[in-house]
């Protein structure tokens, strides 16, 4: 294969594994926020806060990945 094909492919498998977890994380985090404020809805502002801190932080690793994508098509 050429150099190219292969920083593309590296790329592409890198972005693929580096969202996956994220995307993971994120579901089982909204998962559970719903079923915690459907036990305690009171309290559903504190959980809201906390889940969207928490997917802010599962989205910077999709995004350090999508930079290390990045930096291998391009280097």
């Amino acid at each position: 294969m050429e150099t190219e094909a292969i920083q593309s492919l590296a790329a592409a498998i890198a972005i693929a594994v580096g969202a996956i977890a994220p995307a993971l994380a994120i579901g089982m985090m909204a998962a559970k926020a719903m079923e915690a404020i459907g036990r305690n809805p009171e309290a559903a502002s504190k959980i809201q806060t906390a889940m969207i801190l928490a997917i802010a932080f599962a989205e910077a690793i999709a995004i350090y990945a999508l930079v290390v994508a990045l930096i291998i098509k391009f280097a």
